[in-house]
């Protein structure tokens, strides 16, 4: 059962890529408590990495069965299952790096993550290294699979005909069979992860995820952590810099992650960025384009015919579902340069009655391959947000909150109100109400705000950087549309953020870009 994930989605480059293929060693040291500010020693003289060639990705994660090539190298770093048992049972990370072309000015590695939670950085980097070609000058490029993602331990959730299955219920049920069912498939779900995945699930939340960046950190020979956070990235680089504080080298966070807000709260966030971005495309598109685009009132039409009658796609048989079609919205919404694939498809699905572009783009956001497999974003995204947050929903709260997510957004309201019940029945209990990033005696960490970004609203920024301090946080504005704003190719962020992590120029506070 799909709905818009709480907190992040994939990058742009990654439905891009989805898009137009549709139509390692061990080592690093493990001395220092888990719960020191001062972290791990980075000369402790823990074994060293052992890199070698990179394979190609896997399916698990979202690998598309080429090799990244021969300037990539691929290692294993080994952590603890659990962290209360530091010499007890290990799980492997996966890494990938990329080595800095300038060896005699080389700062260290920059460590990537670009957010999910559940996305892996093993697969993702190659895909967008172009992006950060400058930052390699002086960096090594660094990136990894957060514990339970991918192939670090990849939580193991439902099979891809279970999966592919699952997406065909309503997942905004308007009576009580449909509750009955949605409510059934969520069970099932739930209970194939405990069944697969049972002995991680405990250990796979963000505190984990941040006191293994400080493993990595030391393995790689760093003595501060030099961090570049996307979407969720930015939720793990905040944790990271609460736990850590004199660890941090220089760090960027773009497309934040609210630090102040709860499930319900961020769930209604997105809903309301999901909508802005929507409204922005539609305008947009009016004025390229009139009298030849979707409007607001067609797209809810077709939404609601979707939930009684599936339109047939040529994916082997598979038909556009109500939830699939606003899923493959949101998706074509995190980047302005899918928002052609978007006309594409609304067009496709009011004119020819057939639902194959939205599915595609349905696919995109949920790691399902061309070839029917599906990595394992879904099943990391909700074992890691379950053993996060602490709060559960019934469907009362749902049926109370309903009414502010519809007026919210006509289109994305609905969905993700019910996706509130994502985590109820989770065999693991949540960690925070909210995440703790205060992060008194940090370096300054840049904090980036795109004012149109539909996963991760701009206030989002804002709380972050408020939250982790005064002379701590530096907020960028970023006026534009997308997910994230330094890959957006803005040459005013661009510069900002290149000034910062490579010459240590913090920008002014508030500095705007458009």
């Amino acid at each position: 059962m799909s709905s818009l994930r709480r907190r992040s989605g994939l990058l742009p480059a990654a439905l891009a890529v989805a898009l137009i293929t549709s139509g390692c060693g061990s080592g690093g040291s493990t001395s220092g408590s888990a719960g020191s500010k001062d972290g791990v020693d980075a000369k402790s003289g823990g074994a060293p990495l052992r890199w070698s060639t990179c394979a190609a990705p896997t399916t698990a994660q979202g690998g598309d069965g080429k090799a990244p090539g021969k300037d990539w190298e691929c290692a294993e770093l080994p952590v603890p299952l659990d962290y209360t048992k530091p010499d007890g049972e290990k799980i492997g990370l996966a890494l990938i790096r990329l080595k800095a072309r300038d060896k005699s000015r080389r700062l260290g590695s920059l460590v990537f993550n670009f957010g999910g939670p559940g996305g892996s950085g093993v697969a993702t980097l190659p895909a967008l290294a172009d992006s950060y070609d400058k930052l390699r000058e002086r960096y090594d490029l660094v990136s990894f699979d957060p514990r339970g993602v991918g192939e670090s331990a990849g939580v193991r959730c439902q099979s891809d005909s279970e999966l592919d299955a699952a997406a065909q219920i309503d997942a905004t049920p308007d009576d009580d069979a449909g509750l009955q069912a949605t409510l059934k498939a969520n069970k099932e779900y739930i209970d194939a992860c405990r069944r697969n995945s049972g002995k991680l699930l405990p250990h796979v939340g963000t505190e984990n995820a941040a006191r293994d960046l400080d493993r990595l950190r030391a393995a790689l020979g760093d003595d501060k952590l030099n961090y570049f956070g996307i979407s969720y990235g930015t939720e793990l680089g905040g944790v990271y810099a609460h736990r850590f504080p004199k660890n941090v080298g220089r760090a960027v966070l773009d497309a934040v992650v609210d630090p102040t807000q709860d499930p319900a709260q961020g769930s209604l966030g997105q809903a309301k960025g999901f909508q802005l971005a929507l409204d922005d495309y539609l305008k947009d598109c009016a004025g390229r384009t009139p009298g030849g685009c979707p409007t607001l009132d067609g797209i809810t039409t077709l939404l609601k015919d979707l939930d009684a009658h599936p339109l047939p796609t040529t994916q082997s048989g598979r038909k556009l579902t109500q939830d699939e079609a606003v899923n493959g919205i949101a998706s074509a919404l995190y980047s302005k340069d899918t928002w052609k694939y978007l006309t594409a498809g609304l067009r496709e699905a009011t004119t020819r009655g057939t639902g194959t572009t939205l599915l595609i783009l349905f696919d995109a956001l949920n790691g399902r391959s061309p070839d029917g497999h599906y990595s394992n974003i879904q099943a990391a995204n909700r074992a890691i947000s379950c053993v996060d947050a602490e709060q559960r929903y019934s469907v009362d709260d749902v049926r109370k909150l309903l009414p502010e997510f519809r007026a919210a957004s006509p289109v994305f309201g609905e969905g993700a109100a019910w996706s509130l019940l994502g985590c109820t029945g989770w065999p693991v209990k949540g960690g925070w109400k909210t995440p703790d990033v205060s992060a008194d005696g940090s370096a300054p960490v840049l904090v980036i705000g795109n004012t149109g970004d539909p996963a991760t609203p701009y206030a989002g920024a804002q709380q972050m950087a408020q939250r982790l301090g005064r002379g701590v946080g530096v907020q960028l504005t970023y006026k534009g549309e997308g997910h994230g704003a330094y890959n957006s190719g803005n040459p005013c962020m661009v510069t900002a953020v290149n000034a910062y992590l490579l010459d240590g120029k913090v920008p002014n506070e508030g500095t705007v870009c458009s």
